[in-house]
């Protein structure tokens, strides 16, 4: 790994062109606090800007992915909490759209249970491993709560309306396999593989045609919200801006000429 960068609540190495980012409170779950929100926005303004990351793979620390929101650090507020959680969720929130809006494809790899926030995190991704010791729970109900951190953005184009219903409102806990039938993850692995698979797939994003992915990332964000004849306007426009990419073109001199393309990102 060739270079890390120092944060307090996460670790973010880089291995080539992918970005490894651990959630890293193991103590606490890999609960979000404030510090841990404003840490991963640094991290997906890095991700998004540094040309030379061209993937990310998210995993979290110790046995869970992520327990959610710190609720010990909202309990300290006071009556001053609904402003701290209005300011935390912007930032995460702002982080999330990143990592989401950005052109290098990110991989979650889920190591262990994801609830509340970190239910919601787990499903923003472009592709999901999750470890068969993963659990899937929204829990926001539970405390009295309702939903943030995308869920209720993702959690129904990824599995319908009714089941969304059901997975918030009654806070039933998903195994692996169960996500897996239902579609909230794309695979299930071996705990011990689950780093060795996400990681395999992390550098083979890392190596592809970034800005094509990017582009396919953006059409697909409004399949449920434009009407076809827009969706097709914006194929166009996209193909054709791809067409002007360095990768298109030497894509397709490697297709003419049988060999095998390689991808600078650009």
């Amino acid at each position: 790994i060739e270079g890390s960068m120092s944060y307090k609540t996460l670790k973010f190495e880089q291995d080539g062109h992918l970005a490894i980012i651990t959630l890293n409170r193991p103590e606490q779950m890999n609960a979000m606090d404030m510090l841990m929100s404003e840490e991963l926005l640094d991290a997906a303004l890095r991700c998004d800007t540094d040309r030379q990351i061209r993937a990310a793979v998210i995993t979290g620390a110790g046995k869970m992915f992520c327990a959610g929101g710190d609720l010990k650090a909202f309990l300290a507020e006071g009556d001053d909490v609904a402003g701290f959680v209005t300011k935390m969720a912007t930032i995460l929130h702002a982080a999330i759209a990143r990592f989401n809006r950005m052109e290098p494809p990110v991989v979650m790899a889920i190591n262990g249970t994801a609830a509340g926030g970190g239910f919601s995190f787990s499903l923003s991704g472009d592709y999901s491993i999750a470890s068969t010791q993963a659990k899937f729970v929204s829990a926001y109900t539970a405390s009295g709560l309702s939903p943030d951190a995308s869920s209720t953005y993702f959690i129904a184009k990824h599995i319908g309306l009714l089941r969304a219903k059901e997975l918030v409102l009654t806070n039933r806990v998903l195994s692996a396999e169960e996500a897996l039938q239902w579609g909230l993850v794309s695979r299930v692995v071996a705990p011990d593989a689950l780093m060795e698979e996400a990681l395999k797939l992390g550098h083979q994003f890392a190596n592809g045609p970034t800005r094509a992915y990017g582009m396919a990332k953006n059409l697909l964000h409004t399949a449920y919200s434009e009407s076809m004849e827009t969706q097709l306007e914006f194929e166009s426009q996209g193909i054709a801006s791809m067409m002007r990419t360095k990768d298109a073109r030497s894509a397709l001199d490697a297709f003419v000429n049988k060999t095998k393309p390689e991808f600078a990102g650009e």
